[in-house]
């Protein structure tokens, strides 16, 4: 028997054992289809078996990239969602024990739904961010994996909305920019694009590895991993985010500076055109 939510009930909730629930002990990838097919299928998926590696997470021999492939599209095939999708698979230790689990065993759980453009396009509304300083992100390893305990961005996002800000950037314990909640940071300053290295904390991004590659081939545009302070976006002609999912969203406004986007512009056109020829 449990209490649930103040009943005792006989059965058992699926949640009394998860070690994702309880622990945090799972980690995640979330990936993008369209027409049928994953974008940056093996990157996705080496990042996760990297993940899993990371938090000593035992890999089932069939879990390979295959694998992986087959379980996201069988499920949206079924849903009949395979056209424009976004897909979760969060990988989690198999219940048993306390903070020392009883096996190293693994379990998933996949679930997708529907996306309404099938290209990246630009959101130029305004999006205007601040810094989030109650909680920092810490220059370690673990931060640079997607895993279960993401509590400051979901405490950040609580911030932002009640701030009416759209989204807020994330310092590490450096005191440093690393990152947006829900993406990695991009920040031009004249022709140099700067954004955080690894090494500072920030998430280890599919779409900013994607970015680095696409600007590399921009004529006149300089790319560097660079720290970046809070001073620094003051003195920034554009700021932008990044993910898998949305592609790349300007920030418009951070405090009393105001920012163009023609590089984050140009740059999805080349992200497209990178999709349409792969």
């Amino acid at each position: 028997m449990i209490n649930f939510n103040g009943n005792i009930v006989e059965e058992e909730n699926l949640l009394t054992q998860n070690r994702a629930f309880l622990f945090g002990d799972g980690v995640f990838e979330t990936v993008k289809i369209i027409n049928n097919k994953i974008l940056f299928l093996e990157d996705h998926y080496f990042r996760l078996m990297a993940s899993m590696r990371v938090v000593r997470m035992e890999i089932p021999m069939n879990f390979t990239m295959e694998h992986f492939e087959e379980q996201i599209l069988n499920l949206v095939q079924q849903k009949g969602i395979s056209s424009s999708a976004r897909a979760r698979i969060t990988v989690f230790r198999n219940d048993g024990g306390l903070y020392l689990p009883k096996t190293n065993e693994i379990s998933y759980l996949i679930h997708a739904s529907q996306l309404e453009s099938i290209v990246y396009a630009l959101n130029t509304d305004q999006y205007e961010v601040d810094l989030y300083k109650d909680f920092y992100v810490t220059k370690q390893l673990l931060s640079s994996i997607k895993t279960t305990n993401k509590m400051i961005n979901v405490t950040g996002s609580i911030f932002a909305h009640e701030n009416g800000l759209a989204n807020c950037l994330l310092i590490n314990d450096a005191k440093n920019v690393v990152e947006g909640l829900q993406g990695n940071l991009f920040m031009l300053a004249g022709k140099k694009l700067i954004t955080p290295p690894i090494s500072e904390g920030c998430l280890n991004g599919i779409m900013r590895k994607q970015i680095l590659a696409l600007a590399k081939k921009v004529e006149g545009i300089e790319v560097v991993e660079e720290i970046i302070s809070p001073f620094d976006l003051q003195k920034a002609d554009e700021l932008f985010l990044t993910n898998v999912i949305m592609g790349i969203q300007p920030i418009t406004k951070y405090r009393k500076k105001e920012f163009t986007s023609n590089l984050a512009h140009l740059l999805v056109q080349k992200l497209n055109e990178s999709i349409t020829e792969n």
